[in-house]
């Protein structure tokens, strides 16, 4: 697959030529205002305009006429690099600009007990400009003295149309996999609405709710279809740079078979997920998590709470 990343960034050239000169100016100050606006940092080129204020201040109309011109040629650049960037996503093949990261952890022990491990997800996301697609697949397999004591899989894809700023309509296809607990297959679909109730640089939270239809294959050979309800939330958490506590949940509610029994003879699933990611590089983080499978109604011979620690290294890209 081929990803491609497209980066505007504003050109010095573009900005300080919107910049008429001003004689009156000494060539000091000068100087110094054309560097700052050459590197393209609205930040270093209000400081530097302040300062000048301060020791020219019978300048003041010259340097506000800069200032008016490097704020007007910073509101060019950035809608030009909109522009662009709607058309690329526009124009882009459905196997381009996908990003996404990969999750490993394994482990394997020998002696008194020879046992065998490994974790491994891959996430992979594409942003439209109104649409945008995530597909999640997860694995968690253990063996302890020649016995499988995990073997659990997971595959999900999600579709969503961002119809205004913090609303958005989804939809779920999921499959999952857990025999110890009792069931070969269990298929999900789904769809409702969403809402982000932050959206921050450090700090997002979006809750998810909607009808579901869920389909469970037994481990003896019975099956069951019944009608869901699923809620979701997404948390992330920026603690300090470089590190952030992430929370995701899904809950489903099943009912007997029938809409109007969602209470009586009802069935809930609740997936919990935190973790602690710390950066490593630009592209490299580790992670340490804790999982909780909650089944309020379980398969003869299984327990109703699963629980699973990891630690992992993931690989974004």
């Amino acid at each position: 697959m081929r990803i491609r990343t497209y980066r505007y960034l504003l050109a010095p050239a573009l900005l300080a030529a919107a910049v008429p000169a001003a004689a009156e100016l000494p060539e000091g100050v000068q100087a110094m205002i054309d560097a700052a606006i050459a590197t393209g940092d609205a930040q270093k080129v209000a400081t530097v305009l302040e300062l000048a204020r301060t020791t020219n201040p019978e300048e003041a109309e010259t340097l506000d006429a800069i200032e008016a011109e490097w704020k007007a040629a910073q509101q060019v650049a950035a809608a030009e690099a909109a522009a662009a960037k709607e058309q690329a996503i526009r124009e882009a093949g459905i196997l381009e600009l996908w990003s996404g990261e990969g999750e490993v952890g394994a482990f394997q022990s020998s002696g008194n007990t020879d046992s065998v491990g490994i974790a491994a997800g891959l996430k992979l996301k594409r942003e439209g400009i109104d649409w945008s697609h995530r597909l999640t697949a997860r694995v968690d397999y253990q063996r302890q003295n020649g016995v499988t004591s995990r073997e659990q899989f997971l595959a999900a894809y999600e579709p969503r149309w961002q119809f205004n700023e913090n609303m958005f309509v989804y939809g779920l296809a999921q499959f999952e996999r857990d025999e110890l607990q009792g069931f070969d297959a269990r298929y999900a679909l789904s769809g409702g609405l969403g809402y982000k109730l932050v959206d921050n640089e450090g700090l997002k939270l979006s809750i998810k709710a909607g009808p579901a239809w869920r389909v469970t294959e037994f481990s003896d050979g019975t099956s069951n279809s019944r009608i869901a309800g699923l809620f979701g939330a997404d948390f992330d958490w920026e603690i300090f740079k470089g590190l952030t506590f992430t929370q995701d949940a899904n809950a489903v509610a099943e009912g007997g078979g029938e809409v109007q029994v969602l209470v009586d003879g009802s069935n809930t699933s609740i997936n919990l997920v935190s973790g602690l990611d710390f950066k490593i590089s630009d592209s490299l983080r580790s992670r340490l998590s804790y999982a909780v499978d909650y089944d309020s109604n379980p398969p003869a011979g299984a327990v109703s709470t699963d629980t699973l620690t990891r630690f992992t290294v993931i690989y974004g890209f």
